[in-house]
């Protein structure tokens, strides 16, 4: 019974390791990507808010 009681926390702190190796690796993939851009740009999205081409002219319902 002993060996039970151990065995669910040992596979417990087996699987936060696995977690944090993994945690490390994807960050050192993500450094050596941005590094290689120059730190630039770094995220997925690019540009999403630009100046419109065109200004919008609005205007009101009336009573109709």
């Amino acid at each position: 019974m002993a060996d039970d009681a151990s065995e669910p926390e040992g596979s417990e702190e087996e699987m936060k390791r696995r977690f944090r190796e993994a945690l490390e690796r994807k960050r050192a993939e993500q450094a050596d990507a941005n590094a290689t851009r120059g730190g630039k740009d770094a995220g997925k999205v690019h540009g999403t808010h630009g100046p419109a081409g065109n200004r919008r002219s609005f205007r009101r319902k009336t009573g109709g």
